[in-house]
């Protein structure tokens, strides 16, 4: 009875969230990876769909009493055989592999999109159980809500300050990796506005599955309103407020050490983000020393309390 109660809760929060996909893309990048997935099928099914087929009919034709199966003892050998065998399945492999080549070059998360204007950056710092979203530019973070204007390519900048992550909008593009200490890149460009699913898909502990967000494309001018939003009602953030957001929890439950009456319900807005915040959370898994359990976020000894940075300091403001 406990496990069909808890199988109902964590559904009921999967559909608390848009059920997007790659198969109805958002973006540009989500797009060619609908595209991609559809031609790579499409062409294994060459090799696929006559064994599919021919499983049966071959069953049937030579069945125990079939009169009309020509019985040949002394077969060996057939060129056409050999050639339908063979032949095909490995012209099939390099026009995948030479296929796959480009495409994997063309897809790279790391690679630009080309647009007419300057990217918007983004830093993402992964948390148990939650992201963390910095937008330097304009100074502001929020946790559980990422928004960005259609239209305008977006540079994702990742780390995590615990366990190896794993982000991903199905619905705008790739998927790639957040590692502690560690930077990692992805572009993204919504093409029409709407609301998107975003989730860890790193199976890393008890909790991962509350890792959701909702990401919003909005037009240019929502996107402004959206951060003047995030600046009136959201609090400063600070190392005392990231130490109590870098706790093993929740977003609900960092919501109600953190939240106001003026933010949405379970959504963090910050109003102002210290200079280097996230350099500062890489840097202190630079300083040649192994870090104390106490020290490390997502772990049973860490107390939410201020981690020191290489130079003694913490590195995340004040």
């Amino acid at each position: 009875m406990l496990a069909l109660l808890a199988i109902s809760a964590l559904s009921a929060e999967a559909w608390a969230y848009p059920m997007t996909s790659f198969l109805d893309p958002a973006g540009p990048v989500a797009a060619a990876q609908k595209d991609h997935f559809i031609w790579v099928t499409l062409i294994t099914l060459i090799v696929v769909l006559p064994a599919i087929i021919l499983t049966p009919y071959l069953a049937w034709r030579y069945r125990y009493g079939a009169k009309k199966a020509e019985y040949r003892p002394k077969w060996e050998f057939s060129w056409v055989l050999e050639i339908l065998i063979w032949g095909i399945p490995a012209i099939i492999v390099v026009i995948l592999g030479i296929y796959l080549w480009t495409s994997t070059h063309q897809l790279d998360p790391y690679r630009p999109i080309a647009g007419t204007q300057k990217p918007l950056r983004i830093d993402v710092v992964g948390l148990n159980w939650k992201w963390l979203f910095i937008y330097p530019d304009e100074g502001i973070a929020t946790v559980g809500e990422m928004a960005l204007p259609v239209g305008r390519p977006v540079a994702l900048h990742l780390t995590t300050d615990t366990v190896m992550q794993s982000f991903w909008i199905p619905a705008l593009g790739s998927q790639i990796y957040a590692m502690p200490g560690m930077r990692t890149k992805l572009h993204l460009l919504a093409d029409k506005p709407g609301q998107f699913r975003g989730l860890n898909t790193q199976f890393n502990g008890m909790g991962f599955e509350h890792q959701q967000f909702l990401a919003l494309g909005l037009k240019p001018d929502g996107f402004a309103n959206w951060v003047s939003q995030v600046k009136s009602r959201g609090v400063a953030l600070n190392a005392q407020r990231y130490g109590t957001l870098d706790k093993q929890s929740t977003r609900a439950e960092s919501f109600a050490a953190l939240g106001t009456p003026k933010m949405p319900a379970n959504i963090l807005y910050f109003s102002s983000v210290p200079p280097n915040f996230f350099r500062g959370i890489i840097a202190r898994y630079l300083s040649g020393h192994a870090l104390s359990p106490a020290q490390q976020p997502g772990t049973q000894a860490h107390g939410g309390q201020e981690s020191p940075s290489p130079q003694g300091k913490t590195g995340l403001g004040t």
